[in-house]
């Protein structure tokens, strides 16, 4: 069967260990997460994790079956239609060309974020492969560290 790329949101109640329960989920059935993203739901007792996995639709729904039956879960959303970014910071020695990075980081909805003395930190955030279509054509000002986020996504 063919592995599909499927972005998972689970609403959880903010409290210690759910994200070591869930993670576990995972491993436990050999199940592996591309990405993971955790923050607090604003005004509430509440976090959203969002889960980036691969898998087949049976695999897909065997995972959010699984994740229904944990304790402090209460909603588990599939996404289909839904609006996904995710961030890249980048830091390029300073002798590189500002103009060249600032014009290609426009392109990607990014800027730059930090000049130091000797280095320049750049942002994008973006759909995640327009985040991988950024980070190959950074290359050629060779980026000294590249840290990436997760995904975070909301259903349309």
């Amino acid at each position: 069967m063919a592995e599909e790329r499927r972005v998972i949101s689970v609403i959880v109640i903010n409290e210690a260990s759910v994200l070591s329960r869930i993670s576990g989920l995972f491993s436990g059935r050999g199940y592996n997460i591309d990405s993971l993203t955790v923050a607090p739901i604003p005004e509430s007792k509440y976090s959203r994790i969002t889960i980036v996995t691969r898998g087949s639709i049976r695999v897909i729904e065997q995972i959010t079956k699984q994740l229904h039956k944990l304790i402090p879960v209460l909603k588990v959303y599939e996404h289909e239609n839904l609006v996904e970014k995710e961030m890249a910071l980048v830091k390029f020695p300073v002798t590189e060309c500002l103009a060249d990075i600032s014009a290609l980081c426009g392109a990607y909805n990014g800027k730059i974020v930090n000049v130091g003395e000797d280095v320049i930190i750049v942002n994008v955030a973006d759909e995640p492969h327009r985040v991988d279509n950024f980070l190959k054509a950074i290359k050629r000002f060779h980026p000294k560290e590249i840290v990436r986020s997760g995904v975070v996504a909301m259903e349309m």
